[in-house]
């Protein structure tokens, strides 16, 4: 596209927000929480927070340069860079794709959990009645009303992977619906996404500032609040500890992913991107720990309540086998009349083995839950017990939507963007058929997760599409701009933007920190894969009522490298194609050129202008 032609924010506000909605998303509601729950809570802080000033910032900082100086996307500016790193960009928009095929399949159970709450009673607040309608369901009374109600009404999983069933028509119908909403916000680019925005980066807040009012007024919410802040130390020497903070950094300010390049690029050339990209990081971390602090208020309460429950039936099971006075025993000293009555009838209290139940509140509070069980299990479990869990669930599951359209913004504009800085798309396809295209190829490729076995390759793509083609990705990202292109010109390039120069702050972290802790982590993702053994899932037993730890078979183990070579293999592939294309015939003029020029570049060093985006 012709750079005067291409449109831009309406004010910088506009763009503050856009990267705020789609870098706050669902992973800072669920997967944040999750592994500071797995890491030992404030533990995980730590390297949370150093991988995000040494990492998050100056990396954020970089794509915001690149897309604000190149003014085009990811594919696009990479090749303006030099024609043989287009693969990057492309590398960024099969990620993007793989992350649109499945993500909007959570708004879509957002949805359908949304529809589900305006019931007198909630449907996983209990369990529905057999077909016999002699009593409650066999299967819900195994695990929870909770679980029964994701796992079998929603989902209506199989038992593996390899057990096939057709597709959800509730699901289908939510799923549909998800990708119309993301049609519509994305329908005239950069002109109606700019107005979505100011409600998708804002709304959520309001409930978060809501929910964290009523989270702390439930009864056990410190319990879950001291838990999340008191570091496990021993956590800092685990390397999966940093590995895990640095993929949480790049998923949640979505670095890697072409998206930022591409809003970046509608900016004005002279736009302080600096101030934003310091701006925006801290506004992700600080909703990461915001939200954290709501979900483990309401993780507090959830385990306080389980707890407290199981003492309950530890003091009934107590008082009926001693036949005791019921005011002898209460919630605060059944541990010690545990003790007490073992001292004193062994034998009798012996009997109890195998019924008598193990309260541990630390045990219900370390139950660490990934994913879909923190967003649609354990909030659900928490918000069932609160007095109205109508209103709440309406205004959670809605917040739910908000963040995740939010994020499928920038996914669809990162693949988008790029497709229309060709100009034979440009030219013959409007924006609008273009976005059509894009969200029904999505949608159709979707609906396989709504199938019953759909969960399974969800859960799939959500571990492996993304987290290793990210590292691999920002990785060549930074070595290209640093010792490629030249750390001296891209400090040109902001000089020319911003009317000065980067700090040496700024340097130093892209020539040398960054690049070596993302070989290093990169170094030890890779060890962790392969020490790991076979790959597993987490597969849904009706019977036992609970997840069962199962192993890949042969072909979902070969998709799974798919997923991970596929796009890597796109940097190298692409780079080959262009040399192979520009490579000039024996004995032709160009020839000598073409070793001219290439001489030239080894020579100094330096790209030729020709072969770069320069603002005039």
């Amino acid at each position: 596209m012709e750079k005067d032609a291409r449109p831009n924010w309406e004010n910088p506000m506009q763009f503050v927000l856009a990267c705020v909605s789609y870098a706050v998303g669902l992973g800072n509601v669920w997967r944040f929480p999750y592994l500071c729950q797995m890491h030992g809570g404030g533990g995980f802080l730590i390297p949370y927070l150093i991988m995000l000033v040494l990492e998050g910032v100056p990396l954020f900082y970089m794509e915001l340069a690149i897309g604000q100086k190149m003014r085009l996307g990811s594919i696009g500016a990479w090749s303006a860079i030099s024609p043989y790193l287009g693969g990057i960009g492309l590398a960024s928009v099969l990620t993007s794709l793989y992350l649109c095929l499945y993500y909007n399949i959570l708004n879509a159970w957002s949805f359908w959990y949304l529809f589900n709450s305006f019931q007198s009673v909630l449907p996983w607040a209990e369990c529905p009645l057999n077909a016999n309608m002699t009593g409650p369901d066999e299967e819900c009374e195994r695990a929870t009303p909770t679980q029964y109600f994701f796992y079998r009404q929603t989902l209506n999983i199989s038992s593996s992977i390899d057990e096939t069933g057709g597709m959800q028509v509730g699901q289908v119908l939510c799923l549909l619906l998800a990708w119309v909403f993301t049609f519509l916000f994305i329908l005239r680019g950069v002109k109606s996404t700019g107005k979505v925005v100011y409600f998708t980066a804002t709304f959520p807040y309001v409930v978060l500032f809501i929910y964290l009012i009523r989270g702390l007024t439930l009864h056990g919410s410190a319990n879950g609040i001291k838990f999340m802040f008191t570091p496990k130390m021993e956590q800092l020497a685990d390397p999966r500890t940093w590995v895990n903070a640095a993929t949480q950094i790049f998923y949640s300010l979505g670095l890697g992913f072409g998206s930022l390049i591409a809003f970046a690029s509608y900016n004005e050339y002279n736009n302080n991107f600096e101030r934003q990209a310091i701006v925006v990081s801290m506004i992700n971390s600080g909703t990461s720990i915001f939200a954290s602090i709501v979900t483990f208020a309401i993780y507090g309460f959830k385990a306080t309540v389980n707890f407290e429950s199981c003492l309950e039936r530890t003091r009934m099971l107590l008082l009926n086998t001693f036949d005791m006075a019921e005011e002898l025993i209460t919630l605060d000293n059944v541990g010690g009349w545990l003790e007490k009555l073992n001292s004193t009838y062994p034998e009798q209290f012996a009997g109890l083995t195998g019924v008598l139940e193990e309260c541990d509140l630390e045990a219900e509070l370390g139950n660490a839950v990934e994913g879909a069980g923190l967003a649609f299990i354990v909030y659900s479990e928490g918000i069932k017990n609160m007095p109205l869990p109508q209103l709440w669930s309406v205004l959670y599951f809605f917040m739910l939507l908000t963040i995740g359209m939010g994020s499928m913004l920038g996914n669809v504009t990162a693949i988008i963007t790029p497709l229309r800085d060709f100009k034979v798309v440009s030219r013959n396809i409007s924006i609008e058929a273009l976005s059509a295209l894009v969200c029904v190829f999505c949608l159709l490729v979707g609906l396989s997760f709504t199938t019953r076995q759909g969960n399974y390759w969800f859960t799939m793509f959500n571990d492996y599409a993304a987290s290793f083609s990210l590292f691999f990705i920002v990785l060549v990202e930074v070595i290209i701009v640093s010792y490629v292109y030249g750390i001296t010109r891209f400090e040109k390039d902001v000089e020319d933007m911003l009317g000065r120069k980067p700090s040496w702050f700024w340097k130093i972290l892209l020539v040398a920190v960054s690049p070596v802790l993302l070989l290093c982590l990169f170094i030890f993702y890779i060890v962790g894969y392969i020490q790991g053994g076979t790959p597993t899932y987490q597969a849904w037993d009706k019977d036992l009522g609970r997840s069962v730890v199962m192993e890949y078979p042969v072909y979902g183990q070969v998709f799974i490298g798919l997923l991970l070579v596929s796009t890597i293999s796109c940097i190298p592939l692409s780079a080959l194609y262009t040399y192979c294309r520009r490579k000039p015939r024996p004995g032709t003029p160009e020839q000598s050129q073409t070793a001219l020029r290439e001489l030239g570049e080894t020579e100094t060093g330096v790209v030729p202008p020709s072969e770069h985006c320069s603002q005039d």
